[in-house]
């Protein structure tokens, strides 16, 4: 982005003036980076810190100077180390940004020093299921091929995909285009008829949400029922597909080959097996299956949306299943399937700390609040340690909406951090004071993008880092984390430790210092300052897994067997085969497609990333609510049958709360599912009812069995139009 700034005050944003050209395109901002003006001078920016005066949570705050914040920080900082040790700090995990100048490692930093450890966290409410499984399977997270490789594809299949809207990477969306150009055929997947399915699709699927390894079942059913499959690719590279190919002492019919055909009072897993929970007519199961398995080479790529169930798991390994049973796995124009993750292209350091070693899965923090000193590595799946000491009692929440809103279950979440006895302090800074803030103890007013030098990598797949080069001062009142940190180093008597008499250039400077050995392209750091990009040469799209398929003697996959597992002996010897199944299986979940149209919730509810937001940010810019109005989609079907019409006030509620919003009668959405666009601020009303359009205040808080993730995707309601 290109600020231009008159008399001290940005004025416009625009982006990336570079033409395109087929091997380097323009880095282009979307509508979101390009509206933040509005967030720059939102007339709702904190502005001073705040210190709470009223119950926790009821949002009564009182401003106070930055020294007697400063003071109180250090002093509930010691206290609580002092008396719960160092493992009962946690730092939120969500950030706002993705810089080297981040609020969150900074913080980490200084409890290391300080403290000399934190409890830390692993996965990530945005791929924790599948990057479990796909690290399970393929020793690594990182299964995406280039996505300029997909000029290669034949045929492109994105299942709960939607590049359109949610940016999955710069420019994303015009490499589709290019592959469709090239001759591609592309169908979309989805409950809804995405903005990706009406600009790029050949054809639409509508499926019932959380079916999704149903239906990649059967079409592995009938791949392996008329010979399709790539069996030499099975036999060379993989373990578990048949019973030929499992590890020692495991007992027959235990096999994916096996799951797949059923036996001993299990279905085979036929098209006519899935039509009935995933709603795709069995026909067009049999074409899909045919289509990926001759169409070579192929594109099978899962968005993370239909991993966010309870059983999300399981679609990661069977689409990886299917990736294997067809041969696309390291080659052009394929897609290993999974976490589709992709390594740095440009590498950089990062802030250094020390401490986190002994970590939760990043779901389970509000648990580690009231039963932490319960929790253990068998059960719990805690990294570092057998079982934690004890109850997390200090949250450190920097630019991070999660503490309230992002998490699931949003009443359950509200009543643990409102009990003072449970978490005794909590800091949060912040632009806003967002629903997070409000149950906070000190809220401090940050600095913006525009307020603070950083650099940034870019998200997902892309050849270049950004110099953000700082163009306003901060607005009167904010601060820099990194700034108030230091003197909190400073009152806590490790300052010289944290900054190493660095300013936050020089931390910058530092970080930059393995690029330059690394990249003997990078000009050098005052030069990339100026320049605000620096971009490398990429010799060719990159495909995931090539070594591993070109000579896997040398180069075998990262797993115990060095072979893509299918069978998972990490799994079989958990000894749960009917929720943790050792290969790919279709688990039905809790509050997956109703059984019966007198089902209490008989809607299933689905969340999406809006065009208008990054998650709850841009929630209160204008200009972006223009873009994407607060709407709950529902079938003409269903609001019929409730008698809604179209700009209804509607009630969506299930046993966890209830939310009022606008309803849209649309039939791009199937009948049976109701979605709301995630992100939306918390806003009760004085009887507990959800003003804002917050999704989470109706998910569920218990975590996928499996990795222990979030399985926000996996709700039911109900839906009834308000009355005048």
């Amino acid at each position: 982005m290109l600020a231009t700034v008159r008399d001290g005050k940005l004025v416009h944003i625009d982006s990336d003036p570079a033409p395109d050209h087929p091997n380097r395109l323009q880095l282009r901002a979307c509508l979101r980076g390009r509206s933040y003006r509005q967030i720059v001078y939102h007339p709702d920016r904190l502005r001073q810190p705040l210190k709470r005066v009223g119950r926790r949570g009821e949002g009564k705050f009182a401003p106070i100077a930055w020294d007697e914040a400063l003071s109180l920080i250090a002093e509930q900082t010691r206290r609580i180390t002092e008396r719960y040790g160092a493992l009962s700090h946690f730092v939120m995990p969500a950030s706002g940004m993705m810089g080297v100048n981040k609020g969150a490692d900074w913080a980490r930093r200084l409890l290391g020093l300080y403290c000399g450890d934190y409890l830390g966290k692993y996965g990530s409410y945005s791929w924790g299921q599948t990057a479990y499984a796909t690290e399970l399977t393929y020793g690594t997270v990182y299964s995406a091929n280039h996505v300029s490789d997909l000029v290669n594809s034949r045929l492109i299949i994105l299942a709960g995909h939607n590049p359109a809207e949610t940016i999955f990477g710069t420019n994303g969306m015009m490499h589709y285009r290019s592959a469709k150009e090239a001759g591609a055929r592309l169908v979309v997947i989805d409950p809804r008829y995405t903005d990706t399915a009406a600009t790029l699709a050949d054809e639409w699927i509508p499926i019932l949400p959380s079916t999704d390894a149903a239906l990649f079942a059967a079409m592995a059913y009938v791949i392996l029922t008329e010979g399709l499959q790539n069996q030499p690719f099975l036999d060379r590279y993989c373990m578990g597909f048949d019973e030929a190919h499992m590890p020692p002492g495991i007992p027959g019919g235990l096999s994916f080959r096996s799951y797949l055909l059923g036996g001993a009072g299990e279905p085979a897993k036929t098209p006519a097996w899935a039509e009935s929970m995933t709603g795709v007519p069995a026909e067009r199961i049999v074409r899909l299956a045919r289509e990926y398995a001759l169409a070579q080479p192929a594109a099978l790529i899962q968005g993370q949306g239909l991993q966010r169930h309870t059983n999300g798991e399981q679609t990661a390994r069977m689409g990886i299943a299917l990736a294997a049973m067809t041969g696309n796995v390291g080659v052009h124009g394929g897609w290993a399937s999974g976490a589709a993750g992709w390594p740095e292209t440009v590498v950089l350091d990062r802030i250094p700390s020390q401490g986190g070693a002994i970590q939760i899965p990043f779901f389970l923090w509000t648990d580690a609040i009231f039963r932490g000193a319960e929790m253990t590595a068998e059960v719990d799946l805690i990294r570092g340690a057998d079982r934690l000491p004890g109850n997390i009692k200090c949250l450190w929440n920097l630019a991070g909406n999660v503490l309230i809103n992002q998490h699931a279950n949003i009443n359950r979440t509200a009543a643990l951090l409102a009990d003072e006895s449970l978490v005794e302090f909590i800091l949060t800074s912040d632009l806003f004071l967002t629903p997070s803030a409000r149950f906070s103890d000190i809220v401090l007013p940050a600095t913006s993008y525009f307020e603070r030098p950083d650099i940034v990598q870019p998200w997902n797949q892309g050849d270049y880092i950004i110099y953000m080069n700082q163009v306003l001062e901060p607005l009167a009142g904010c601060r820099n984390e990194y700034d108030w940190m230091s003197e909190l180093a400073d009152r806590l008597g490790c300052g010289a430790d944290f900054t190493l008499g660095r300013d936050i250039t020089d931390w910058l400077r530092a970080c930059c210092a393995i690029t330059a050995r690394r990249h003997t392209d990078f000009p050098g750091f005052d030069r990339f300052r100026e320049q605000g990009i620096f971009r490398t040469e990429i010799n060719g799209p990159g495909v995931a897994f090539e070594r591993q398929i070109s000579d896997p003697e040398r180069c075998p996959f990262a797993t115990p067997s060095g072979k893509i597992e299918i069978f998972s002996r990490k799994l079989f010897d958990r000894g749960e085969p009917a929720r943790v199944p050792a290969v790919p299986q279709y688990v039905a979940c809790d509050e997956g497609p109703a059984p019966t149209a007198e089902e209490r919730f008989p809607l299933q509810l689905i969340g999406w990333h809006s065009r208008n937001r990054t998650h709850s940010t841009h929630e209160n810019n204008p200009w972006m609510n223009e873009v994407q109005p607060r709407q709950l989609w529902i079938n003409p079907a269903d609001a019929a049958r409730r008698g809604v019409t179209d700009g209804a006030n509607v009630r969506v509620w299930n046993q966890r709360g209830s939310i009022q919003v606008i309803a849209r009668v649309t039939p791009r959405v199937l009948p049976g599912v109701v979605a709301l666009p995630e992100g939306g601020w918390w806003r009760p009303s004085a009887g507990g009812e959800d003003l804002g359009g917050a999704i989470n205040i109706l998910t569920t808080h218990e975590p996928s069995p499996m990795s222990h993730s979030n399985p926000q995707n996996t709700t039911r309601v109900q839906v009834q139009k308000m009355r005048v």
